[in-house]
Formats: C-alpha cells, sequence, structure tokens
C-alpha cells in the first residue's frame, strides 16, 4: 500500500465512503485503494491488530459492492452466473463463492447472502464491484430475475474480534446468540434499519452491519460509543490484511486473479459441479478439476532473517519454485509469514524452501494453512 497519489490528468478522484470526514477527525490516514479513499491505519496497525484478536475492532468497509439479485428465477439466474448453487442456501444463510471467466480464471471472489426466497445479496470486491455488476447483468437476462445494483446506496460496518457480540448485542434487536456463522437476518441497530450477517475476514467473531449509505455515520458513531467500555478500537486496511493473512484468507489481486483458478488456490470446494444446468466456466472448470495442478497456494513461515513480500520469488534446491502472494511480519505470532504458489512437489508441509528477499535467500518451511485459529 502507498500513499494516495494526486489524480493525474483524465483520472478520476477516488471515492469516498460517508465516514471519511469521521476518519480525518481522529486522525486517520487515508490511502486510495480500490478506487476509494479509505483508512489504513488510525494508531498504528500493530494496536489495531491486537486489539481485534484480543477486544474488537470496527471497520469501514462501505467501499464493497452490494448487488441485490432478486424475482421467481433469481436462484437460477446466480447458478447459472456463479460456480457455487446460491439455490442449495437456506433464507438467511451465506456462502462464500466465486464469478469465474469461461476459462474458469477468477473474476472475483464473493459473499451470497439468501434474503428471502426470491431474493439474493452478492457482495463483491470494492475493485471489482462494477466489473461484476456488469457481468451478473448479462449473465442473468434468460432469467426472471432482476439485478439492483446498491454499492453506492449501502454503508457496511463491521464489529470484530471477541467482544464484538457483547458490543452489539445491547444496540440491536437482533437476537445474537443463535446467529450462526454465515448467516444474517434484518432488524436493527441502534434504531437504524439493518442487515445483521455473522460474517468477516479477520479470522475472529464479528458482525457485518448492512445500512442505508445516509445512517452509516449515525451507526458507526452508535457503534463506538456502545463499544467504547469494551475497548473497541477503530481499525483500517493495514490491520485489515495481517488479520486475513494469519487466518490464511486470499486477497484478490494477490492469491486470486483471472489468470489464477479456485483449483490453483485450493478453493475447489467452492465449485458445484453436481449442480443442475450449465454455468459460466464449468467445461473448463471441470477438466481442472481433474487436470493434474501446474501450483499450489501453500503457507509459508520464515525461519531466516527479512520478510517475504508480494512478488518475491520463492526457490527450491537452486530452481524457482514459485512467488510470495502476501507477506507480513504476523503481530500474534511473533514472526514473519506469508502465502506463496509454489510448483507441485514442493506443497508439503515441513517442506524446506527459501524466498528471494532481495539479492539474498531466506529460510522458510511449508506451514499449513491457516496460521492462526482463534480460540473457541
Amino acid at each position: 500500500m502507498t500513499d494516495t497519489p494526486a489524480p493525474g490528468e483524465g483520472e478520476a478522484a477516488p471515492r469516498e465512503t460517508p465516514l471519511v470526514a469521521t476518519h480525518r477527525a481522529v486522525g486517520a490516514r487515508l490511502i486510495e485503494f480500490g478506487g476509494w479513499l479509505m483508512p489504513v491505519q488510525y494508531r498504528g496497525i500493530l494496536d489495531e491488530h491486537r486489539a481485534v484478536r484480543e477486544r474488537a475492532g470496527l471497520f469501514d468497509l462501505s467501499h464493497m459492492g452490494e448487488l441485490f439479485v432478486e424475482g421467481p428465477g433469481a436462484g437460477d439466474a446466480l447458478a447459472a452466473a456463479l460456480v457455487s448453487d446460491p439455490r442449495r442456501l437456506e433464507v438467511g444463510r451465506a456462502h462464500y463463492s466465486m464469478i469465474c471467466q469461461p476459462d474458469g480464471g477468477i473474476v472475483d471472489d464473493l459473499i451470497v447472502y439468501r434474503l428471502a426466497a426470491e431474493r439474493f445479496l452478492v457482495v463483491a470486491n470494492a475493485s471489482n464491484a462494477g466489473v461484476v455488476s456488469d457481468l451478473l447483468a448479462e449473465r442473468i437476462v434468460a432469467f426472471r430475475a432482476v439485478l439492483d445494483d446498491r454499492s453506492l446506496a449501502t454503508g457496511l460496518c463491521a464489529v470484530q474480534g471477541p467482544r464484538s457480540a457483547a458490543i452489539l448485542a445491547p444496540l440491536t434487536d437482533v437476537d445474537l446468540a443463535p446467529l450462526r456463522y454465515y448467516a444474517a437476518v434484518e432488524g436493527q441497530v441502534a434504531g437504524i434499519p439493518a442487515l445483521v450477517a455473522r460474517t468477516g475476514y479477520t479470522g475472529e467473531d464479528g458482525f457485518e452491519v448492512f445500512v442505508e449509505w445516509a445512517r452509516t455515520t449515525e451507526l458507526w458513531a452508535a457503534l463506538m460509543d456502545g463499544g467504547r467500555a469494551e475497548g473497541l478500537e477503530p481499525c483500517g486496511l493495514g490491520a485489515r490484511d495481517t488479520l486475513r493473512l494469519e487466518a490464511g484468507m486470499p486477497l484478490y489481486g494477490n492469491e486470486l486473479d483471472r489468470a489464477t483458478n479456485p483449483y490453483d488456490a485450493g478453493l475447489g470446494r467452492v465449485v458445484k459441479l453436481d449442480k443442475d444446468g450449465d454455468f459460466v466456466g464449468r467445461s473448463a472448470l471441470e477438466r481442472l478439476a481433474v487436470a493434474p495442478p501446474t501450483r499450489r497456494l501453500v503457507g509459508l513461515t520464515i525461519t531466516g532473517r527479512g520478510i517475504a513480500r508480494h512478488g518475491y520469488p520463492v526457490v527450491s534446491g537452486g530452481r524457482v519454485s514459485g512467488v510470495v502472494t502476501s507477506g507480513t511480519q504476523s503481530p500474534t505470532l511473533g514472526r514473519p509469514i506469508a502465502m506463496a504458489y509454489v510448483a507441485p512437489g514442493d506443497e508439503e508441509p515441513g517442506t524446506i524452501l527459501a524466498v528471494q528477499v532481495r539479492d539474498q535467500h531466506v529460510d522458510a518451511v511449508v506451514t499449513p494453512l491457516p496460521f492462526y485459529r482463534r480460540p473457541r
């Protein structure tokens, strides 16, 4: 991540969430990310990371894309457009999914919520929201379904961490106790109509709260006020990245892209080849499902001195085996960790590899993902 560049001639200025003024008021450092001006940190990435692991953190996720698909054919339409089968979801449940190209390459990874029998919410990454919206509109045209892109009308705040339920419960009429992971229910938070989902991107228990765009600032203030006694801290993209990496969660643009298929990433379970009907990418994914892998996504623990960064080569026995996709100094584990694609044969846990850090080869060991699991 880099400091926000001044938009050049012909470049659009980054969009702003409803909370930009709020972030500035508390001294957040803002950067351009995915076409949006977003907080990368407030007090510091390390403090924010630890707040989420030990207490709770509050994230502005209003840059994400919210795409509603509804109608009698909404389930069939999404089953044809995505690799998963949203028709199998019970009302009030969600699952992880992907939208792929005909060749199986990943256009974006998504969360799909079934809000009613004929109404679904697809949440896309900020940088891909427009592309996903256009593709969905194109792919559902033959079905009795309509797409309502409410990305610029929906605010999203996430409370993440072991104290998140204690913070949110007094503010909402939703009974959080029976709300399972990857489940969602409509209700109110601080008197604001909201969709409350038990989802997140940190490896901790937590909730994502969707509200009308104009009420996002009100929601944020209520959550901060209600969470102060529990040690709630505002958190930025920096902590979100270190948290998701410890939890072994892929990031689009790093572990996932159009040149990568779900099987490369170890996410073949998301692809439902047994579902009824055709879907975009089926033929290619059927071949890839049984083809010998050309690379594997693995975790690496760096045992030498140095931090593996995105794009650094991974070396095995003097040959280049692959490339680092994400890397950091893990605040929780106290040592450098990374994810990388490596050649078949180099993916077994315990395999000793090396990462080329500038002009040196730094030792690393293949480590099962995730690096961190929250206490139960």
